[in-house]
This record gives structure tokens, sequence and C-alpha cells, in this order.
């Protein structure tokens, strides 16, 4: 399973949302209605899956499933 489709099941899981809503260029609080609760906890739980940590910065960039991978590709690559 590829980085993209870990967020996604992360995702999936947390949100309670269907796979193919998920789109990679969209922005999670417009295409799922995410808040800002529901992404902090999202990002609590994608820092876990991969065991990383997001810092306030890079927190700041994350809207989309595209934003997601490359932040946490740049962290798990290292």
């Amino acid at each position: 399973m590829d980085t993209k489709d870990q967020i996604k099941d992360v995702l999936v899981k947390l949100l309670k949302v269907k796979p193919e809503e998920l789109k990679d260029d969209a922005k999670l609080c417009d295409s799922i209605g995410v808040d800002s609760t529901e992404m902090v906890e999202a990002l609590i739980a994608l820092e876990k899956a991969f065991n990383t940590k997001l810092s306030s910065n890079e927190i700041g960039k994350l809207s989309t499933i595209n934003e997601i991978e490359k932040i946490i590709q740049s962290k798990i690559s290292k």
C-alpha cells in the first residue's frame, strides 16, 4: 500500500466516509465537510500511523490529500 492509500485509509476510518469521497486535490473541509476538530483528530491519527510529528507550520498547509501526502513523504523519506 502506498502512502496516499494509507492516508486515505486512516481518513476513511476516522471520518467515516467512503474512499471515493476523498478526492486527491479537493479541500477536505469543502469536499466532505471536515471541521477544525475533525482535522486535528485526523492529523493526530496520521502522525501515529506514520510515526512522525508534524510542525504547526506544516499543519497549516494540509488541506488536501495531495498536500498531506507531500508533507508525510518528506518526513518518512528522511
